[in-house]
């Protein structure tokens, strides 16, 4: 079962204090649609800045797929205020477009209709721009419209002086960056609850499968909707954003180091698959390189360490300089039951669980343990609320209930809830005793709620309901956080910005391109 960590638990219950200032940030994606459900293939709005140095809204594959990204923030509510506040600035200047509440993509009848996302002519800009190219042709542009919340989560200095010790974040960020992989390596085998209890992508559109093999046995309704019964999120299938090029990377969570180390080698490692694609044609560029990855951000994960970079700062460059800052949730559904696509009971899960993560035993996990983890979260991905599943904990071992599982982890969860709530109410609480429930009844999970709705009125009706739903509810509401006043100062930042990184390049594109990418 789950392993025994009532030590650490009585230990945190006499130090609650420790775990004050957790800190939080969002990333929500959502596509533009027009009234009638299809993909805008209008640009991203001038009206709300530019895409490449904007602090709050971007776009992420597509000129269609906005982005909002919040603020680091200690504060739930100011969090959600925030993210709702872009939501509600967004829509009062998307002339008579919407936002799509669901995280698979609307009706979209050719990818050709799908415009990569622009950020104008500095070499960053078109960095990016060639990037999401490569994406395009290894991969198809349709599976990079589906959309997802990623969440970012790092517990207090605090916290990391009481559990090991360290003096500072500095001095002490091996520890550190050692405890966060702890907390990795449990989410592994661990985080299939997520799906499961927030998986909201049990169907997709049919035109999503056209011209893609697939082995699973979809069931489709006479509005056009594909599902599996008892699939929760398609969207971390093999449908979705998975890269099966990446299976033999062999990148384990054990050490940073190595972590780093291996990623950079995946980043140098040729791929057959994509050389066959080439690099130009007919003086256009197809991708930044032929290697396995063209840039660390391409290695699909479900999680994934973190640390804000420096200027031309990688990624894992910046893991090695500073440690382990926080960690990146990214198997988060779209929730099609809030505005803004995420909510506060799932924001408060996420706390309890990723703490309890960081409080369990977590030996070294191999790539053996670690595709035995993987087959969990694909059984829960595909079958999670199918009668008397069963998963395993640990290779080899024996598996249990589903249900089982999740009722002990809840135990612990629930616990540790009443310490999070001791200073400040009963909202955790209140969360486990609400989630919970999900595990005798999946009837209540995001995923059976969703497949009803789909079945019923389609993807389509269903999305395009929510999508006018919330798009007036949004309108409807006045600013929380911000207003128009500070919408308006950094939108002409973000123009500013961007006119400035043009003005400042001193290379030619290619030149950029060998320096970043190694073609």
């Amino acid at each position: 079962m789950i392993p025994d960590v009532s030590k650490a638990l009585s230990w945190l219950e006499a130090n609650p204090t420790i775990l004050n200032g957790i800190c939080r940030g969002i990333e929500r994606e959502t596509l533009r649609v027009t009234p009638d459900g299809h993909l805008a293939k209008t640009g991203h709005p001038k009206s709300l800045g530019a895409s490449l140095t904007h602090k709050w809204i971007t776009t992420d594959f597509a000129e269609s797929l906005l982005e909002f990204i919040t603020p680091v923030d200690n504060n739930i509510d100011r969090t959600i205020g925030f993210l709702k506040d872009l939501h509600r600035y967004t829509a009062r200047n998307l002339n008579n477009e919407k936002m799509w509440p669901l995280s698979m993509p609307c009706f979209i009848d050719k990818e050709e209709n799908i415009t990569l996302a622009q950020y104008g002519k500095s070499n960053a800009g078109r960095f990016k721009t060639l990037y999401r190219q490569g994406l395009k042709n290894r991969y198809g542009a349709l599976m990079q419209t589906i959309s997802g919340v990623h969440y970012n989560f790092s517990l207090p200095i605090s916290f990391w002086q009481a559990r090991l010790g360290v003096q500072d974040a500095e001095t002490g960020k091996e520890q550190i960056s050692d405890g966060y992989l702890c907390l990795i390596r449990n989410y592994y085998r661990f985080g299939w609850v997520i799906p499961y209890l927030f998986g909201a992508s049990p169907a997709i559109c049919s035109s999503f499968l056209h011209g893609r093999n697939t082995t699973l046995s979809f069931e489709e309704t006479e509005k056009g909707t594909c599902y599996l019964p008892y699939a929760t999120s398609l969207r971390m299938s093999d449908l979705g954003y998975t890269n099966k090029s990446q299976g033999d990377l062999n990148i384990t969570f054990n050490n940073l180091q190595t972590y780093v180390k291996d990623l950079k080698k995946a980043i140098r490692k040729p791929s057959a698959d994509f050389a066959a694609i080439g690099i130009k044609k007919d003086d256009e560029y197809l991708q930044l390189n032929t290697n396995v990855l063209q840039i660390e951000n391409e290695l699909y994960a479900p999680i994934r360490p973190k640390r804000v970079t420096k200027e031309g700062e990688s990624p894992s460059d910046a893991l090695l300089r500073g440690g382990i800052e926080y960690i990146e949730v990214r198997s988060l559904d779209i929730n099609p039951f809030s505005p803004i696509g995420v909510d506060e009971t799932q924001i408060r899960f996420l706390d309890l669980f990723l703490i309890w993560c960081a409080l369990t035993d977590s030996p070294e996990m191999e790539k053996e343990e670690l595709d035995c983890c993987r087959q969990n979260w694909n059984k829960v991905i595909l079958d999670g609320r199918k009668p008397g599943l069963h998963i395993g904990i640990g290779c080899g071992a024996e598996q249990q209930p589903l249900k089982v599982v999740g009722q002990e982890l809840f135990r612990d969860l629930s616990r540790l809830a009443e310490i999070l709530d001791a200073c400040s109410g009963t909202e955790y609480q209140a969360v486990c005793k609400e989630l919970v429930a999900m595990f005798d009844d999946p009837s209540l999970t995001f995923s059976a709620r969703t497949l009803g709705q789909m079945k019923e009125h389609g993807i389509g009706g269903f999305g395009l309901e929510l999508a006018d739903k919330y798009h007036q509810e949004l309108l409807g509401e006045p600013y929380s956080i911000l207003n128009d006043e500070k919408f308006s100062a950094e939108r002409h930042a973000s123009v500013s910005r961007q006119h400035s990184l043009e003005q400042k390049d001193d290379m030619s594109f290619e030149e950029y391109l060998k320096l970043h990418a190694g073609s």
